[in-house]
């Protein structure tokens, strides 16, 4: 084949793959389709999306939709949602849905709710339809003393407007559950709470819990009401314990003290007596100290004796005596 033959062909898989890289870089189908539904895209546009590192498809679909329900949203504004991070289909079906349920929602709204994290389109769909949130069981104690515990269903309706900043699920249930709690304390008794539930429940809805929070609360339901233990006569028993043990102690403490205030007066006792024993030691010595220095004649010594001699012939005869009655009895 002579070289004249073979330029056609190379020219022929020139323009083809030419053709093939124009019509990958530039989305002729989306652009038609977009024609085809009315938008209008230019070919400059799609070519900037790609130098932009914009996925076309992910603007322009949307923006199709869009115009299909009457909606006014520009490429700009899809596009710049898009740049920064946003689910531009899901903000579009947001403004979608809100058209149809007649919500005002502006796009500016509904990106910035996406931006924060929030699912637009579920906020949409639960101010259309409000979702029920069920607490656990919330435990509060009567006046009695007695433990109630009751179980709340929270209906709750998205507030767009509050969805950016606004506080979730759990502050709601905490604020429920914070009223409850007060309530059944405020009661006199656990009576009360049991003949009249719904009592909790208008108490709670009046205080206006929802203040500051994405939702607004439509009714709040009490479920179920279920009693618990005797906290008044657990606390009293607890507390007879805790007099029992101090008084315990107490006692404890004073008989210690009696015990060494015997041993104190024990010694003391021993003192003294070795106190009188050495007094009479000293006795011995006086006398013969007396005789020494003629304070004292030899007959005054022996009638000492004598009359010594007689005190114990009495008490030997003393004791005697008492051995023998306690042997007749």
């Amino acid at each position: 084949m002579d070289f004249e033959q073979i330029i056609p062909l190379i020219i022929v898989a020139v323009i083809v793959i030419a053709i093939a890289i124009l019509f990958t870089f530039i989305p002729v189908a989306l652009w038609i389709s977009a024609l085809a539904a009315g938008v209008r895209v230019g070919i400059l546009q799609l070519i900037g999306m790609r130098l932009r590192r914009v996925v076309p498809s992910r603007v322009i679909n949307p923006l199709i939709k869009a115009h299909k329900a009457g909606l006014d949203v520009s490429t700009n504004q899809l596009e710049s949602h898009y740049l920064a991070g946003g689910n531009v289909d899901r903000v579009v079906n947001a403004l979608i849905a809100a058209h149809r349920a007649n919500i005002e929602l502006s796009f500016e709204r509904a990106a910035a709710i996406d931006l924060a994290g929030r699912d637009v389109l579920e906020a949409v769909q639960m101010s259309v339809n409000p979702e029920v949130i069920e607490t656990p069981f919330i435990a509060g104690i009567a006046m009695d003393g007695i433990e109630v515990k009751a179980k709340a269903r929270i209906t709750v309706r998205a507030n767009i407007d509050r969805l950016v900043g606004g506080a979730g699920e759990e502050t709601i249930i905490a604020r429920v559950g914070e009223g409850v709690v007060s309530t059944i304390g405020s009661s006199d008794t656990h009576a009360k709470v049991l003949e009249n539930p719904d009592s909790i429940s208008h108490t709670v809805l009046a205080k206006g819990l929802d203040a500051g929070t994405a939702f607004e609360i439509l009714s709040i339901d009490i479920a179920d009401v279920d009693i618990g233990k005797n906290i008044g006569a657990i606390l009293q028993t607890d507390q007879a314990e805790a007099d029992k043990n101090i008084a315990q102690a107490k006692a404890e403490e004073r008989r210690a003290m009696a015990v060494a205030q015997e041993q104190e007066m024990l010694a003391r006792v021993q003192e003294m007596r070795a106190k009188v024993v050495e007094a009479e030691a000293e006795v011995p010595q006086a006398l013969a100290e007396a005789l020494r220095s003629g304070k004292m004649g030899v007959m005054d010594y022996m009638n000492y004796q004598n009359i010594d001699a007689d005190t114990d012939m009495r008490d030997s005869i003393g004791k005697l005596t008492k051995d023998e009655s306690d042997d007749d009895q």
